[in-house]
């Protein structure tokens, strides 16, 4: 019998549209592991496919793959045989546990843990940082998608600038002057992967070795982890009821990155005085001032406060925003709005980083803001999540009276609380999650010991009818 059939391959129903990535990943596996040799002589298609009960078309295409790949080499007028050019794979040596290896650069001989989103199933899910898609309309954003595609294949093959397109550019100037009052056109404006590469970007342009960054203590890790890749020396500025304290900044230090909108994870927004001395400090001491709007667009009380960038007259503010919040992270479209002396750097690094961002994405997106879709979204979910919130008020407030206390806050898709200190918020989290029950910790977010002893729930995954449900569990699991 053909080796190939003695295999354990494990194939999708007939009728799948995932049984050519099965069986075409399972072979490649196959050949890397040895268990198909060098120069074993494969059956022809029709063979295989009778065999494994799929189409003649997919075994082909499975095939055509592995050729493409070098994985098979075909002979002509003999057959398809297994490759035997592969590198042998090698036994994995031990390496040390506690250090890292001398040939990577300092910083990542012991890297910040990569953030994974906890995929376990849980009945009530308080994730932040996370909105519901489940109203987002999909069926206009798959029409403006096909529409952009097909403006794509009429144009010749070609890298797209590394700003960003002109027409999302454009868009995003006209949108956040509007939603939020920033002061920009489309020429300050540049896309990015997400925020996050927006601070990979910044971190890149503007941090020396040794630099003094200061950020928000609790604050965003993702954040302070870029710049502390680029060398800077991190050091936190404690928060209070009007934001971050100015008058507690480092000496020396020549980056601030701030959350003034909706202070993460805490809440609270930047008082206008604060905001005043804040720019006042930056002018003074020539330094620069991060401005991290990820959620402004989701304010449910009060005026909203003008940006930092919309009261900068010292040029001296990058403005950072975000699709993640208002559409879905899985978008990964970003955007720094940034004075004009850093333009052609941030330009330079965006193409040296990855040449430039999805084009259909930004096609895309650019449609759906001018078509007045992302206004209306950003309306709808407005109203939902300002539901979401009150709800999550009153349930704490009648079942975890007194012993969990929400920090104010007007904004955000989600709200900080605040445990009795004789309560250990981390073991309010394990016994939570055993009652299916997902929220985090305050310290998650803190650099050093001494955090505020509280949790966070986000307001996006959980269905507004679930809220009170929840907290009234949660209420159960105290220590």
């Amino acid at each position: 019998m053909d080796p190939i059939f003695d295999l354990a391959i494990d194939l999708p129903p007939r009728g799948s549209r995932s049984i050519l990535q099965a069986l075409h990943g399972q072979l490649r596996a196959a050949i890397l592991d040895g268990r198909l040799k060098p120069d074993l002589r494969l059956p022809a298609t029709r063979v295989l496919a009778e065999a494994l009960g799929v189409s003649r078309n997919t075994a082909v295409a499975t095939y055509d793959l592995l050729l493409a790949e070098g994985y098979l080499v075909a002979r002509p007028g003999s057959g398809t045989y297994v490759a035997d050019m592969l590198p042998r794979q090698r036994a994995s040596v031990p390496t040390e546990a506690t250090a890292g290896d001398k040939r990577l650069s300092p910083f990542w001989r012991d890297p910040p843990a990569v953030i994974r989103m906890d995929g376990t199933a849980v009945r009530d899910d308080f994730r932040v940082g996370l909105s519901d898609k489940g109203p987002f309309p999909f069926e206009i954003w798959r029409r403006l998608s096909a529409r952009a595609l097909r403006g794509l294949s009429k144009v010749p093959a070609a890298y797209a600038p590394a700003e960003g397109r002109p027409a999302l550019r454009a868009a995003i100037a006209k949108h956040i002057s509007f939603a939020r009052a920033v002061a920009a056109e489309a020429g300050d404006v540049i896309v990015t992967s997400g925020a996050q590469q927006a601070f990979d970007l910044l971190a890149r342009v503007l941090v020396s070795p040794g630099m003094v960054v200061a950020v928000e203590e609790p604050g965003y890790p993702p954040m302070r982890n870029a710049f502390a890749a680029a060398g800077a020396r991190i050091v936190g500025v404690p928060i209070d009821a009007e934001g971050l304290m100015v008058d507690r900044l480092p000496p020396g230090a020549r980056i601030i990155c701030v959350t003034p909108s909706h202070q993460f994870p805490l809440g609270p927004a930047m008082s206008p005085p604060r905001r005043a001395a804040l720019l006042d400090h930056a002018r003074s001491t020539g330094a620069v001032v991060i401005e991290d709007d990820y959620d402004g667009e989701f304010r449910f009380s009060g005026r909203p406060l003008e940006a930092l960038q919309t009261l900068d007259r010292g040029d001296c503010v990058f403005y950072v925003g975000t699709f993640s919040k208002s559409l879905f992270p899985a978008l990964r479209l970003g955007f720094v709005v940034t004075p004009g002396w850093a333009r052609v750097a941030l330009t330079a690094a965006k193409q040296h980083a990855d040449w430039h961002g999805p084009v259909l994405a930004q096609d895309t997106l650019a449609a759906f803001i001018d078509d007045g879709h992302l206004a209306r979204h950003v309306r709808k979910m407005r109203k939902i999540y300002g539901e979401r919130r009150q709800r999550l008020i009153d349930a704490i407030a009648q079942h975890c009276g007194g012993w969990l206390q929400p920090i104010p806050g007007a904004a955000g898709l989600h709200l900080a609380a605040r445990l009795d200190p004789a309560i250990d918020a981390r073991l309010m989290v394990e016994r939570a999650l055993a009652r299916g029950i997902r929220t985090q910790s305050l310290a998650r977010y803190a650099i050093e010991p001494g955090a505020p002893n509280g949790l966070t729930f986000g307001f996006g995954m959980i269905a507004t009818e679930r809220i009170e449900p929840a907290i009234r569990q949660l209420a159960k699991v105290r220590p």
